[in-house]
């Protein structure tokens, strides 16, 4: 089976084929720099890390595009209001730029601890003004926006395809909107694509129409064209800014420069607590730094980025991901057993001995491969693949806990093939290697299984010694600690056990 998308456009799952073969262009609507990262944009920024990973697992060239918002996004998300950057920044007492500089580290920081690969281009919106007004002046050009009292509003009713992304048609815009003051619109529908300035606005430029800032929506219209023509292949976001943002964006694009916008409309479903909605707003959301330090009252404990990660993608990215510690804690024992095994499979390779590839678990390698390539070709079902990478850890323990002697050429396989599937795909396998899933500390891993080791070799050396004693004190310490021994023929090998 070809990789198939959902495409949110035409609501039906699509076969994916590049506008270029052997290329990829996509567009992920970035974070608005004002706060810090929270398990919201955990979801949507591992969903689209995934994407961008299996694409180049399947052979393709990506182009990977995520906009930094710094400017124009309004609190309330709509035309009315204060710059969510400026009142962070009166808030704070610094300069907006303060702001935006902060919070971007912030972002980097946490996204580079959850194993999310950078994007290849983080264009900023402020650098991008220019552009922003040139779509703005060709849009009035053209008829499709108006300019009044120093804002530039999209007429709406001039674009009748407005609405096709949400499914939402004109009249029930109007409806829902009728008793809403308009201010100085024609309609109260139109949506700015540039804001005049007060006095004492923070963020302003020069335009035509006097000192401004951009509208939220065209920053993403002119960056995507910007860095990956038009139309581009797959553009992803959250499913809640697919009105009025995803919408707007495709409006002003198609309108001021013709044809298609995006091919393919990637939207991740949001994070969910109680089963009710998550966010900022709400005043109900956990940051991801309170996730990993445990500093917040519905956390029992603090969780390793990794955890966090294996807690997303156990649900399908056009799902509901509700949030609780429960789901936390059955997510770090999951993690567990996923990594044991392999820590297992590391540990026998250091001793192991050189041998032919055992051909038949070589076959339910490939057969679990093909499994995981089949789960993730279906719109990139995680949930489904880490089945089957599960499914791969019971064959492998099989084998490890059989009579046989498993050679190192068939441990090489089995490490090659999680290092691929749940490293390099599912980036649940760092590259600097496994990290324990209880510790946020990156010094303690390998120092603790160092001391562990030292522990095996002591107590090796005290049963050659026929020291009995010595030796059980060891091992039933180490049981104490969660560390379970395994003696066979060819050594002692650990794993820590799963609560």
């Amino acid at each position: 089976m070809s990789l198939q998308l959902y495409n949110h456009l035409t609501r039906t799952l699509e076969a994916f084929i590049p506008i270029n073969s052997g290329f990829v262009g996509m567009y992920v609507c970035g974070p608005t720099v004002y706060g810090e990262s929270h398990l919201g944009h955990a979801k949507c920024y591992i969903t689209f890390d995934i994407v961008h990973r299996y694409l180049e697992y399947a052979g393709y060239t990506v182009r990977y595009v995520q906009n930094i918002t710094d400017v124009g996004h309004l609190v309330g998300d709509g035309d009315t209001g204060e710059d969510k950057i400026g009142k962070q920044a009166r808030y704070e007492r610094v300069e907006p730029m303060q702001v935006v500089e902060t919070y971007t580290r912030h972002y980097f920081r946490d996204m580079d601890m959850l194993n999310v690969i950078r994007p290849d281009i983080s264009p900023r919106a402020s650098g991008h003004v220019l552009e922003q007004i040139e779509l703005t002046e060709t849009l009035i050009e053209k008829g499709h926006a108006y300019e009044s009292n120093g804002n530039v509003y999209f007429a709406v009713n001039s674009w009748p395809e407005y609405g096709k992304l949400s499914r939402r048609k004109l009249d029930d815009l109007e409806e829902g909107i009728r008793l809403e003051d308009k201010g100085d619109k024609r309609d109260p529908r139109d949506f700015a694509v540039w804001r005049a300035a007060t006095p004492n606005h923070l963020m302003q430029w020069r335009s035509p129409w006097g000192q401004g800032f951009p509208g939220w929506h065209a920053e993403c219209t002119v960056m995507a064209r910007r860095y990956l023509g038009l139309p581009f292949d797959i553009h992803g976001g959250g499913l809640e800014n697919i009105f009025p943002h995803n919408e707007s964006e495709i409006a002003q694009s198609e309108a001021a420069y013709g044809g298609e916008f995006a091919n393919h409309w990637l939207l991740n479903n949001m994070v969910t607590i109680d089963g009710g909605k998550m966010g900022k707003s709400m005043g109900n959301s956990l940051n991801i730094q309170q996730l990993v330090s445990g500093d917040h009252a519905r956390l029992s404990q603090g969780y390793s980025p990794m955890v966090i990660r294996f807690f997303i993608l156990s649900s399908h990215y056009r799902q509901h991901t509700d949030f609780s510690d429960e789901a936390l804690q059955g997510a770090t024992k999951g993690y567990k057993r996923l990594v044991n095994t392999l820590t297992l499979v590391q540990q026998r390779l250091e001793v192991a001995k050189l041998g032919d590839i055992d051909d038949e678990f070589q076959d339910i390698v490939a057969e679990h491969k093909s499994r995981f390539v089949t789960a993730m070709d279906n719109d990139f079902n995680t949930p489904q693949a880490l089945a089957t990478l599960f499914d791969l850890n019971k064959a492998v323990n099989s084998l490890l806990n059989g009579d046989k002697t498993v050679s190192k050429a068939t441990l090489e396989l089995i490490d090659q093939t999680y290092q691929q599937l749940g490293g390099d795909v599912l980036g649940l396998i760092p590259s600097d290697g496994l990290t324990t899933v209880t510790q946020t500390d990156e010094s303690k891993p390998a120092l603790e299984s160092e001391l562990i080791r030292m522990l095996i070799d002591l107590r090796t050396t005290a049963r050659k010694n026929k020291d009995y004693a010595t030796s059980d004190v060891i091992r039933d310490q180490l049981a104490e600690a969660g560390v379970v021994l395994e003696d066979r023929h060819d050594g002692t090998s650990w794993r820590i056990e799963a609560n």
